[in-house]
């Protein structure tokens, strides 16, 4: 997936969180129908039958509709945020049943969640905006063959034929480009 396709849908995961904070019953709609089979996962994981999890994903709904307003996008992803919602309200669902896990609810604690930790995700966010910065400092012509070249995997060759330069001298501008990418990322 395109980068800037991840990152738009991380905004307007964001947006749409921001929005039901707000009490806008739309985006709450559009909210569910965007993450509903995600934390029905997530429930699934921890909940071993899929009624119990089904109404653990119930109580997330409620719980998110009470709670969007707390939702902080410096602090980490929407999509992080709704699943540590939805593996709260499973593992509390259970409790609250109190219909012996076969593995134990302390094994609940052990499910991994596939997305990255919030710290990683702003550590990330912070080397794509230095990369992205470093790149705008390059002549344009430079910029678009390291974008064309790592990006989207174009060869020399293909690169030379596309701008009709000879293979050594697209050799040497990505050559310089990089040099000088990696002396503003320093």
């Amino acid at each position: 997936m395109e980068p800037r396709l991840v990152e738009r849908d991380r905004a307007e995961l964001a947006a749409l969180l921001t929005r039901v904070g707000a009490g806008d019953r739309h985006a709450f709609e559009l909210l569910y129908q965007r993450t509903a089979a995600k934390l029905m996962g997530v429930a699934s994981r921890i909940c071993w039958e899929r009624g119990q999890a089904e109404e653990a994903v119930q109580e997330t709904y409620l719980a998110i509709w009470r709670r969007a307003a707390s939702f902080d996008p410096a602090r980490g992803t929407a999509a992080a945020w709704l699943q540590t919602v939805a593996r709260n309200q499973a593992v509390d669902h259970l409790r609250r049943s109190r219909a012996p896990a076969p593995w134990g609810l302390d094994a609940a604690s052990d499910v991994e969640d596939p997305a990255a930790l919030a710290s990683d995700a702003l550590e990330q966010q912070g080397e794509e905006a230095r990369m992205l910065r470093c790149l705008g400092e390059l002549a344009d012509g430079d910029a678009r063959l390291i974008r064309a070249g790592f990006l989207e995997g174009s060869t020399y060759a293909e690169l030379a034929t596309r701008t009709g330069a000879p293979l050594g001298t697209i050799k040497s501008r990505v050559r310089r480009a990089l040099i000088k990418l990696r002396a503003c990322l320093e």
